[in-house]
């Protein structure tokens, strides 16, 4: 058997693409990936090829050694103005859509993966509507907010139908993501369930965990968000509740990837209650992982999510996770036990649920032991690996069968 061909469309900024990409990298597929948005390759991608509809300046930027390039604009000088005269002449030919019809047809790939709903996802359905000829396998991902958030929306709800009647199949984070497809129609196969980014390294993570029980550490982790989806200035006003606690126990609380009104809000709350906040940079993914390998709690506050790559990080390192419940994560944890799964905009029921992680010892670090017990099983990169593995097996046996028949 020829060696199968995978065609990804992904956002090309996007770590989550890269990682989940890396899973399958190096075995007998032949992958390729077409950006469904402009900008920089992530540096994690390896060993594929791209395809960029960017123009100059962008094209290239930030991407690894071992990625292959093909460009779709072949001129790097001119290309902007090369692009404005062929969209006056001839959307279908110009539009990204097109080009990435164009390259499913040049490949003639045994499966497209689009990853993600709102950019790859639609961007694959307009592709489809342009092609002529019997389209590939199509896989879909809903990572995250796709359909529990966006379903019900009506810019959304008939792409996101148009998208789960066109794909052969669906693949999501949880259960929940996978009713819901049933109920905006979708009727051939739901793929194993499985986190967006992966599994996660256990031996190699160990040496980011701070020694010691996880009810001696003196952190508490933040994560910085607050935009359409996430809820960080909740998590502050929620921790400004707990100012005295907080100081007397000598804890600090360090927030990651912060918005600009949340560092501001931060930097004014610490002046007005003398609580110790550090504002981490910009941190690569095993910063971020230290930040949780030192801190006691970690809250992650968003109104729609799907199981929270870094609530997964907070729960593999022993950080006590104070996670919305609106995430997935509710399928994963226990509440009241392994984590507090709280509502997003209510400051008071989440200042609760952090006394009740900063006061009691036996919880926190009793859910240690248990999510460690549960990252073994369930999130550990070689049992992500081999279903992942598996799975795209399966869809290739299947669909060549189908083109035998």
């Amino acid at each position: 058997m020829s060696r199968a061909r995978i065609l990804f469309v992904a956002r090309p900024s996007s770590v989550h693409s890269a990682r989940w990409i890396n899973q399958i990298v190096g075995r007998e597929w032949d992958i390729h990936v077409f950006a469904a948005s402009e900008g920089p390759w992530h540096p994690d991608f390896q060993n594929v090829t791209v395809y960029s509809y960017a123009s100059r300046g962008a094209r290239g930027a930030g991407r690894g050694k071992t990625v292959r390039e093909r460009r779709l604009w072949p001129l790097p000088l001119g290309a902007d103005r090369a692009k404005m005269l062929a969209a006056r002449l001839s959307e279908r030919w110009s539009s990204r859509a097109a080009w990435l019809a164009r390259v499913i047809r040049w490949l003639n790939p045994d499966m497209v993966h689009s990853l993600e709903f709102q950019q790859p996802g639609y961007l694959t359905l307009a592709a489809r509507a342009l092609y002529k000829e019997r389209f590939p396998a199509w896989v879909v991902s809903n990572w995250g907010s796709d359909i529990f958030l966006y379903g019900p929306l009506a810019e959304h709800v008939e792409k996101i139908k148009g998208i789960l009647a066109g794909c052969d199949y669906y693949a999501c984070e949880c259960q929940r993501d996978v009713k819901l497809a049933r109920e905006y129609g979708f009727t051939k196969t739901a793929l194993p369930v499985l986190p967006v980014a992966g599994g996660f390294q256990l031996d190699h993570l160990a040496q980011y965990r701070q020694p010691g029980p996880i009810s001696a550490r003196k952190v508490i982790a933040l994560k910085g968000y607050q935009h359409w989806a996430g809820r960080a200035l909740v998590g502050l006003r929620a921790l400004e509740f707990c100012s005295e606690q907080i100081k007397s126990g000598g804890y600090t609380v360090a927030i990651y990837l912060a918005e600009v009104e949340v560092r501001i809000a931060a930097e004014l709350m610490s002046l007005r209650t003398g609580i110790p906040i550090e504002i981490l940079p910009p941190a690569s993914h095993e910063e971020v992982l230290r930040l949780h390998g030192r801190s006691r709690v970690s809250i992650g506050l968003s109104i729609s999510d799907g199981l929270s790559t870094s609530a997964l990080e907070a729960l593999v390192m022993g950080a006590f996770p104070v996670q919305s419940n609106t995430a997935c994560l509710t399928e994963l944890v226990n509440d009241g036990e392994t984590a507090l799964m709280v509502p997003p905009e209510d400051p008071a029921e989440i200042a609760a649920a952090i006394r009740r992680a900063l006061s009691d010892d036996a919880l926190v670090d009793r859910a240690a032991e248990l999510n460690a017990r549960l990252a073994a099983e369930r999130l550990d990169y070689r049992v992500i690996q081999s279903r992942v593995v598996e799975m795209y097996e399966q869809i290739t046996a299947e669909t060549r069968a189908r083109s035998a028949a």
